[in-house]
This record gives structure tokens, sequence and C-alpha cells, in this order.
């Protein structure tokens, strides 16, 4: 329902109530209810004062109990006054799992699992992402039919500009400014969608860098849609939102992104969450997931059901990552289920079961319980949505998370651990994650080689200058990792490159 149709029916109800108030007076009637709140933004307001039924098993609130969104406080509002929390999943990179925006999932999304949101991620500088090689016109069109089928089950939308490998939002904040114009013009008459404006700035980004980018896209929206809700990534793989809280933008209806991955990101990371509330900076979770930040590993449900706790506690709504069957800890639909819709428990990962009792209530650990047993360091590292092949060939990769033998390349050791493996048009893909030890003297600057056994390509890297040559990978730190004391390490560097199945470190 768009915002002109909303109102007029709010308005329609609000007379019917006042004939039925009224009729109910001259009975004399001892009793009557509020349709609409006084601008509360505690979690008891809730939705039942909307006086609509919830969604599904959640009781969450819908775009038609609570209609068009807006910030009080830390807190997101429905336009009675109410308290909402967003709840629910995030598709991958639009590009390379398309099947997944569709009607039928997007309305089980909400019936069967009870979320109110969904989120699409719409890749900028990866291969397939809408500022490097991708097709425009089709990335459009998945992000409108998105919409449209949100629009159709009721759901929140959040139409994400998900940079990740440029880092830096001002490297293509100019394609950023012509898109928010256009999709804030073409939905500037709906109620229920949000704009997320930078997924997650990284690689030593400010957020001096990343305020100033906000402040060119943000009023691009606002010409269009001066009440829309807009989420702004923090640097750090959306996590210092410290740096956000010290210094916020001057805008109405702005929340902040916050990302964790529970099995590496735990208390520390909650710490600065709940001071960045406690000063009151509007958090908005827009992605999470809860195996380790490269999205393969060890899933950690404890530490996931003390993060929902905190979240719940402090109303922030949360989205998780993400609707496909890549064969990775974080995909929420096994490798082997080549369903896009219909899905049952047996279809499910681990992540999705989680996923699907969590919002309705039925959490595997006690939020007092896993608030007591959680406790661990956070980690500055999210690998987690990085491409990979596309959904039909997803079924034949490979999880290994294989730690390799420590290798020496001239003053230092390197510890390479295979992440994961996947086919995609005849060609096999490996993710590696390594960390880098000093094992000389303090050094302002590092360099390893690492040597394949045949020729290979480089498709993504991350935290580290690269270079392939011949059979080698010649990887030198970034201007913002350079420095590694004697016996110190660097962490999260990481690349994927693609050759023949029998491709391997030597």
């Amino acid at each position: 329902m768009n915002k002109v149709s909303k109102r007029i029916a709010i308005s329609v109800a609000l007379a019917v109530f006042v004939i039925v108030l009224s009729a109910c007076s001259i009975q004399g009637s001892s009793s009557s209810s509020s349709s609409s709140g006084a601008g509360s933004s505690s979690a008891s307001a809730a939705v039942e004062s909307s006086g609509s039924a919830p969604a599904a098993s959640s009781g969450l609130a819908t775009p038609a109990t609570a209609g068009a969104l807006h910030v009080e406080g830390t807190r997101l509002v429905g336009e009675h006054g109410e308290a909402v929390q967003l709840k629910g999943a995030s598709t991958h990179g639009l590009a390379w799992f398309p099947a997944y925006v569709n009607d039928a999932l997007f309305g089980e999304l909400h019936t069967e699992w009870g979320a109110n949101v969904v989120r699409l991620a719409m890749y900028t500088a990866e291969s397939g992402g809408y500022c490097a090689d991708g097709d425009q016109a089709a990335l459009r069109k998945l992000v409108d039919d998105g919409v449209r089928f949100a629009t159709d089950n009721d759901l929140y939308v959040i139409v994400d500009w998900h940079i990740l490998s440029d880092n830096d939002p001002n490297m293509h904040a100019d394609e950023a400014e012509a898109f928010f114009a256009e999709v804030s013009a073409a939905y500037a008459d709906h109620d229920n969608v949000l704009y997320e404006i930078c997924n997650e700035p990284n690689g030593g980004t400010t957020w001096a860098s990343v305020k100033a980018y906000a402040e060119r896209v943000i009023p691009v929206i606002r010409a269009n849609d001066p009440d829309a809700v807009v989420i702004v990534g923090t640097p750090t793989w959306s996590q210092d939102v410290d740096a956000a809280a010290a210094d916020p933008l001057a805008f109405d209806n702005v929340m902040y992104a916050l990302h964790f991955y529970a099995a590496t990101h735990k208390e520390d990371l909650r710490a600065k969450a709940t001071v960045a509330l406690d000063a009151g900076l509007p958090l908005f979770v827009s992605e999470f997931g809860i195996c380790d930040a490269s999205g393969n590993g060890a899933i950690d449900e404890v530490q996931a059901d003390a993060w929902v706790s905190l979240l719940d506690e402090r109303g922030v709504s949360y989205v998780m990552w993400n609707l496909s069957n890549k064969a990775e800890s974080s995909a929420m639909f096994k490798a082997t289920c080549d369903k896009i819709s219909g899905f049952a428990d047996d279809d499910l990962s681990q992540a999705g079961m989680w996923l699907r009792r969590t919002l309705a209530g039925e959490g595997g650990t006690s939020a007092s319980s896993a608030m007591g047993q959680a406790s661990g360091d956070g980690a500055p590292s999210n690998a987690a949505d990085r491409p990979s092949g596309d959904a039909a060939s997803a079924g034949t990769a490979s999880v290994d998370g294989a730690e390799l033998p420590v290798r020496t390349s001239g003053n230092f050791e390197y510890r390479a651990t295979l992440r994961t493996t996947w086919e995609s048009n005849g060609e096999s893909y490996f993710l590696y994650d390594l960390v880098i030890v000093n094992d000389g003297e303090a050094a302002s600057s590092w360099a390893i080689d690492v040597p394949f056994s045949g020729a290979f390509t480089l498709s993504d890297s991350w935290n580290g200058a690269f270079l392939a040559e011949g059979n080698n990978l010649h990887i030198s730190n970034a201007d913002y990792n350079g420095a590694v004391a004697s016996g110190g390490s660097i962490a999260d560097v990481g690349f994927i490159v693609s050759g023949p199945a029998s491709l391997a470190l030597e």
C-alpha cells in the first residue's frame, strides 16, 4: 500500500472508530481503547496499539500495521507511535543468486518464518556488481522485483548498496547518487522501503570519509522521499559505531549499521554497541551471521543467542545473512537443496534452522544463560559476504576450513586456511585466509610470496596489495596494516583464486 492510500485508509479507520466510540459512550459503555500511541518509543508500546492483527506467529509489526517508519531516539517507530523492531533475512548478491528473489519465498518468510523485513544486497564493485561489469538493467529489475514482492507480502524491504572490495563508498559516489535518485523517486510513495547507502566501509576508511559520502547521498534521497529511513555503514566492516556516536550525521531518520558474525565478534563488540546505544546512536544490524566472519567455520549459537538477547532488550532490528544455497556456514539452505521456495526443515542449514527458531521465539539458548555463557574477544573481520559462483553451481562446492602447514617467505611466516572451494563455469574457486607472523625485528612493512602448483587467476582479495605473476601470488601490506612488531602477526588477509580443481599451495 502506498503512502497516499495508507493515509486515506487510516483516516477512514479513525472516522469509523470515532463513530463507534461515540455510540459506545451513548450506550453507557465503561471502557474504550485508543488506536494510536503518544509517540512513545519504549518496547512496551508494542504493535497492538495499531489495532491490527500481528504478522504471522512472531507478532512483529508490518507495513499494514505500522505504516511508514521513523526514528525516535535509538528506536524505529511506526506511524502510530509504537516501537517497531524489524527481523528478517538478507539475500546474497543479487547478481549471483537472483532466483531467491521471488514472490513465493518472500511470502514464506512472512507467513511461515515470521519475518517482517528482507534485505536486497546489490554488490557494487565485485564481478557482476553494479559499478563493475554487472548488467545494471537486470540488477535494477531484481531490486524492483524484490520491492514488489516484499510489498505484496507485507514486508519491509532494505535496498542495500553493497560496497565491499571498494572499501570507501566515495569510490563510486557518483554512481550511488544516480542510483539512489532513481530508486527513491520510484519508491517515494512506498511505506515499506528503507535505504542502506553503504554496506561495509573497510580497508582503513575513516568515519569522516563515510560521513562526507552520506552527506552527498542522503540529500538525494530526501529530495524524493523526505521521511525515508536511511541506514549508514560504519568503518571496519560496519563495526566502529563508536566513531559515528562521537560525530553523528545531522539528518533525521538515520540509523547506523552494526554488523557481526557471532563466532568471531563477541563481548567486545557487544560492549561497543551498548556504549553507542547509551550515547543515543540508533543502531540497525543490517547484516549478521552465527558463524565466523569468513562466512564458514564453526557456528556459535551461544554467542548468537547472546547477541539476540541484547538486540531484543534494546529494540535493535536485525537481518541475517544469507538467503542462498552457497556451500558455506552462513547460507540458510543446504548446498544440496535446489529449491527456491517451499522449504522444509530438511532443506535448511543449521543457520537457517536457527533463524527460523529465533523468529518464532524458540531460541536454542535462553537469554539469561546465553549472556552468562557468552564471552570472548571481538575481531574486526568480515569476509562472509564474498561473492561466489551462481546458485546452480553452489551444490558442487565444499567447505574445507583446513589450516595448512606454516610456510616461510623472507622474514615472515604465514599460515593459510582454505575456507571454501566451489565450481563455476568449469573453473574451481578457492578462498584462503592468511595470518602473517613476523619472525624478525619490528617492521613498518611486510611482503610475502605465495606459490601455487600451477597457473591461477586472482578473483578477489582484501587487506593487502596483491600481484599475480605466473604461479606466484605476491602479497604486501596495505597502507593501514604495515607495522608489525617482532613476533607479532597480521590477520584477516585473504584472497580468492580460480584455476583447475587440482590447484593447491606449494
